[in-house]
């Protein structure tokens, strides 16, 4: 084989060096003697991003072509980029590569052989390179020698589109080209664009194959049975499934088949700000030589990291592989999960801090998506925004909700499930006048939920969300499982709760095929 791995096949030719599968202390050698970042006094390697310390929905498009065009649902989120508007940025990104090493990483997404995709990654930084090593299914080197990727990603930060020409909204872009099998990335430095751009081509394709693709976490009793933790960043899936009572599966995206789940990674990307060792150690000790970190202050002298310090960006970040944590599952691969758990930050402070769903409610409540934005996690986003993220991970998803929303909800049919919704945002008020609620106290409520200590319990409606509220749990204060009762003005937290469940019902009228059961299991706005 040549020199060249076949890049010319994409249009990359005149490069200079290319480095395919670099061992981890090569790309962390290559990364600080190019000064793409420094090492931490824990060993992580810590780089910045730059002007992009989050994703940026609004820069990502979708080739529009005859082949996908009538299967994805087009929109703010799924913005379409006319076809014959490819060839001319990827051109010049082609050009713009010309005599620039180039690193490569060749490895698969899913942790399951018969579901898995091989894919590549080419990265005009070595530390984008280390990123995507550690968060993929890495190949044996048996594989690597027959490796044929379905699917590239080319990451060139240092080259910016041109909005007036290539029909971006700026000089940062995210183009996926389904008939290509590529996705172009420019403009940005924010590693996390190569990791959700494989997850949004796997939320494409996988239906097809009747797998159900999640945006969740996942782990594993020493029983084997699992549980699975749907909510967008921020509000909990890495913290709450790096249990130290339970074996890790995956951080962040998975795929529930009908032999069970599967991590589509072999990674984790933890949000790390205010990250202590007391409260999250599985993900404190993870971050070591081999990590790296994302915009995390470090001390220029000593290298020491301070994960309190937002100065550069609350959504600092730790990127690791899954065997960091200790006993995780190798391979990422689980049986039909018994409980579903999900994660909602809610700024206004009323969702109750644990509730079990019915199917009908856990159906409402996975369309509706309701969390908050949290600081940092897109551009923009200064301070908490109530937002509904359909299936708890819209801006990932090319297909109809109802896609994900029937797979999902036939799964928890088939295997009897319990589904719960764990408020993971405020307390005692909303947002600037009530506290986040506590890290101990919520995983009591996720273990105590897992383990099945709250089928004996009695549980309540919700007056006005309708979801059954526990009256006591295993290690949490009866008046913390109430909401209202942690409000000084009840009236006040009466007034929130109906301007909620308002915005719960004015968002649910977009779906219009929905089963009238599933509709009528929403809050009663009132």
């Amino acid at each position: 084989m040549d020199n060249t791995y076949g890049l010319e096949g994409l249009g990359l030719i005149n490069h200079g060096n290319i480095y395919r599968n670099l061992p981890v202390a090569r790309l962390v050698e290559m990364a600080l003697a190019r000064g793409e970042g420094v090492l931490a006094s824990n060993g992580a390697l810590s780089v910045r991003t730059g002007k992009y310390t989050g994703r940026s929905p609004n820069d990502r498009f979708m080739v529009d072509t005859p082949t996908v065009h009538d299967t994805i649902s087009w929109g703010a989120v799924n913005q379409p980029l006319e076809e014959a508007r490819f060839g001319a940025p990827f051109r010049r990104l082609a050009a713009y590569l010309q005599g620039r090493d180039l690193f490569i990483f060749d490895g698969f997404v899913g942790a399951d052989p018969a579901y898995r995709m091989p894919i590549r990654v080419v990265n005009q930084y070595a530390w984008q390179n280390l990123f995507v090593h550690q968060l993929f299914v890495r190949p044996t080197a048996a594989e690597l020698e027959a490796h044929q990727p379905q699917f590239t990603v080319i990451c060139a930060p240092g080259f910016q589109a041109i909005p007036e020409v290539d029909g971006t909204r700026s000089e940062a872009f995210v183009v996926l080209n389904f008939d290509r099998r590529l996705i172009i990335i420019g403009g940005t430095s924010y590693a996390g664009e190569m990791k959700k751009s494989i997850f949004t081509v796997m939320n494409y394709l996988l239906p097809e194959r009747g797998v159900c693709p999640m945006h969740c976490s996942a782990n594993m009793g020493p029983a084997g049975d699992t549980a699975l933790f749907f909510g967008l960043s921020g509000t909990g899936k890495t913290t709450l499934s790096a249990d130290p009572e339970r074996l890790l599966i995956g951080d962040d995206e998975h795929g529930w088949s009908d032999h069970g789940i599967f991590n589509f990674e072999g990674g984790c990307y933890a949000k790390c700000i205010k990250l202590s060792a007391e409260h999250e150690p599985q993900i404190w000790n993870a971050i070591r030589f081999g990590s790296v970190l994302e915009n995390v202050v470090v001390d220029p002298d000593s290298r020491a990291i301070d994960y309190d310090c937002d100065a550069l960006t609350e959504n600092t970040r730790a990127a690791y592989p899954v065997d960091f944590i200790p006993d995780a599952v190798i391979p990422g691969v689980g049986g039909h999960p018994r409980t579903v758990v999900f994660l909602t930050a809610d700024a206004s402070g009323v969702m109750p801090p644990i509730a079990k769903l019915t199917r009908e409610q856990a159906l409402y409540y996975f369309l509706s998506g309701y969390t908050s934005k949290l600081a940092g996690t897109e551009r923009g986003i200064t301070d908490p925004q109530a937002t509904f993220s359909t299936c708890f991970g819209a801006p990932f998803l090319p297909r109809s909700p109802r896609v994900y929303a029937d797979l999902l909800g036939e799964r928890i049919a088939r295997h009897g499930a319990s589904v719960y919704m764990v408020n993971t945002g405020w307390t005692g008020g909303p947002y600037g006048i009530g506290r986040r609620m506590s890290l101990p106290y919520t995983r009591a409520m996720v273990r105590a939920a897992i383990k099945g200590e709250l089928e004996g319990v009695e549980f309540v409606p919700d007056p006005v969300f309708g979801i059954l509220v526990p009256t006591s749990c295993p290690g949490v204060p009866a008046e913390v499982l109430n909401p209202r009762h942690t409000w000084q003005d009840k009236e006040k937290y009466d007034a929130m709760a109906r301007r909620l469940a308002g915005l719960f019902a004015e968002n649910f009228d977009k779906f219009r095929d929905v089963p009238e059961e599933i509709r009528a299991a929403g809050p009663a706005a009132r």
